[in-house]
């Protein structure tokens, strides 16, 4: 027995609030059910990211290169973007994401690299890495490369 509350036909969308499946044989297959090809998806609402922010090693730094990363883990939806500012302004050049990973819980993690040169990173005065999704406030965390040690 499905109830059901809203049916959006733009967007394909079928909220479903309650599902109750009687198992034949002690075995319930959710594509019996459902049919295949159909993906059903658990609403978490809006759930905001953690940032973190990591800065270049002092041995990389050493070699000519200043590779940051932000790691955002714990969000929902999977449509979360990050973006980097330095200095307070921003910049995609150098810049690479990985893949969204979902995890047990049903949240996702995802990571970002920005790629300066070790004088830009001495001169930016901050770097931030920017969490956004549409209608929400960003999260932002940044990092000060005159209070990281080298």
């Amino acid at each position: 027995m499905i109830k059901s509350r809203v049916f959006s036909v733009d967007r394909c969308l079928f909220t479903v609030q309650e599902v109750f499946v009687r198992p034949l044989n002690e075995f319930v297959s959710l594509w019996w059910t459902f049919g295949g090809g159909t993906k059903l998806i658990v609403d978490l609402g809006v759930v905001r990211p953690t940032l973190t922010v990591l800065p270049p090693s002092r041995e990389e730094m050493q070699q000519g290169s200043a590779t940051l990363v932000c790691l955002a883990s714990g969000g929902y939806p999977s449509t979360w973007r990050l973006d980097w500012k330095v200095g307070g302004s921003s910049s995609s050049s150098g810049v690479s994401h990985s893949p969204e990973v979902l995890g047990s819980d049903g949240h996702y993690s995802r990571s970002s690299t920005l790629r300066l040169l070790p004088e830009q990173w001495r001169k930016a005065g901050s770097v931030s890495c920017e969490a956004s999704l549409n209608g929400q406030t960003p999260v932002t965390q940044s990092l000060d490369p005159d209070r990281c040690s080298e």
